[in-house]
């Protein structure tokens, strides 16, 4: 009975390890669910998340990032796809915002009413993660860009992204004033490209 449960357990470990290098190599991406759209309502405002991003790894250092504000995705409107590390080593791929500026790149999350009842960044597995490590993949269109990210605490700072104040404050019925959403932006920084300014004469970061 001991030998046929060993045998029985090391198939399914066999398996699992199969299906999960099989998700390696070919990818499982996040699924996206319109958040405007009815079925997102239905899911209860939540999509499926990923695992691992596949695509071309992008070598070069991008110098201009405007073209992620016009992204021509049909499906995905004008979002991207976001790989972040878990502490068991499986990667968490979930359908974020981005915004690009000239030669800066920000990525962004929303802290909603729902959301603001855990405090942040454990509101949201992915801002967990990328809180404990800030290495990321993103898939913009086919390719994928290797990057650090680093959380903005100024609140200016993120208003002068944004174009508005990060914070949104409504009266409730009381007539009471009440914190009803934050956006937080994360600077992104490229990754495993080399670096030609002045100061670092080349050394890939």
């Amino acid at each position: 009975m001991t030998r046929t449960l060993k045998i029985g357990g090391s198939l399914v470990v066999g398996i699992l390890a199969l299906a999960l290098l099989t998700l390696r190599l070919v990818g499982f991406e996040p699924q996206y669910l319109d958040p405007q759209g009815e079925e997102f309502q239905r899911a209860n405002r939540i999509a499926r998340p990923g695992l691992w991003l596949t695509g071309e790894v992008v070598r070069e250092v991008v110098t201009d990032w405007d073209f992620v504000n016009h992204l021509d995705d049909p499906e995905r409107r004008d979002t991207v796809m976001l790989e972040t590390r878990t502490w068991y080593g499986i990667p968490h791929s979930v359908t974020i915002g981005i915004v690009g500026r000239g030669d800066k790149l920000y990525i962004h999350a929303r802290s909603g009413p729902r959301r603001m009842q855990t405090p942040f960044p454990n509101d949201k597995y992915w801002t967990q993660n990328v809180s404990r490590d800030p290495r990321i993949r993103l898939k913009i269109e086919d390719k994928i860009y290797e990057a650090t990210v680093a959380l903005m605490t100024d609140q200016d700072e993120v208003a002068g992204v944004m174009g508005r104040d990060p914070i949104t404050v409504e009266r409730g019925p009381d007539g009471q004033e009440r914190v009803t959403s934050v956006m937080h932006y994360w600077r992104v920084f490229q990754r495993n490209v080399p670096d030609y300014s002045a100061d670092s004469q080349g050394v890939e970061f």
